[in-house]
């Protein structure tokens, strides 16, 4: 999709070994350990993005496994310190606009759909405080750059993902979907937050349909 709308696309992988899966997808492979911050500070550089776009995970894992939770950490730990790397490493570089994956079921309890002014579940305990810590910290990063985008994913389903033939909770989202308002976000809306999601009644999506042109209803064909 990046490519169809005309942009170069540098792809980054921590395995030298996936370099090739991500060139015959188009992109320009750079091998970087996003935990090594001098190392993604030169890469940043190097390519002198006009956006950096974040969609790092590390959930190697799915739940209901017995290493699920062990995945989780992983993950938060990548969005505390990965993020704060990756966006040092754009402003040092120049950038302005970072797009980052958030998750959009972190929010406090509440009544009704929940918007991006709603409390996220800050006084959650065990394995949920740590993911609610890694989206706090990864927020707070992206939006320190002047154009940091959040978009806060719905519970992923569809090709390549967990559920690939069903739903597996609310709020949901179709990868495709999800892959769409990363595109639309290259070149629209202004720094904040955004719930991206089917409108299952979980969340409200209203302000990335309003200002990103988001459509949950979207699909690669």
């Amino acid at each position: 999709m990046l490519r169809a709308a005309g942009h170069t696309i540098i792809g980054t992988t921590r395995s030298a070994d996936k370099a090739a899966a991500i060139a015959t997808l188009g992109a320009e492979p750079v091998a970087v350990d996003v935990f090594d911050a001098a190392a993604v500070a030169r890469a940043v550089k190097a390519a002198r993005p006009d956006v950096v776009m974040h969609q790092l995970t590390d959930l190697a894992y799915a739940p209901g496994t017995p290493r699920y939770e062990e995945g989780l950490e992983r993950n938060a730990k990548l969005r505390i310190d990965g993020t704060r790397n990756l966006a040092a490493a754009a402003r040092a570089a120049g950038v302005t606009r970072l797009i980052a994956q958030s998750i959009a079921f972190v929010y406090a309890a509440g009544e009704g759909a929940r918007t991006e002014t709603d409390p996220l579940d800050v006084g959650a305990q065990g394995t949920r405080k740590r993911t609610v810590d890694g989206v706090v910290a990864l927020e707070e990063a992206t939006l320190s750059l002047p154009g940091g985008i959040v978009l806060r994913y719905g519970f992923l389903y569809g090709p390549g993902t967990w559920f690939e033939n069903e739903k597996r909770d609310k709020p949901a989202l179709h990868v495709d979907a999800a892959a769409q308002a990363a595109l639309l976000a290259v070149t629209r809306g202004a720094r904040g937050i955004y719930n991206v999601a089917e409108d299952d009644g979980a969340v409200s999506s209203e302000k990335a349909k309003r200002d990103l042109g988001f459509d949950a209803g979207f699909r690669i064909t």
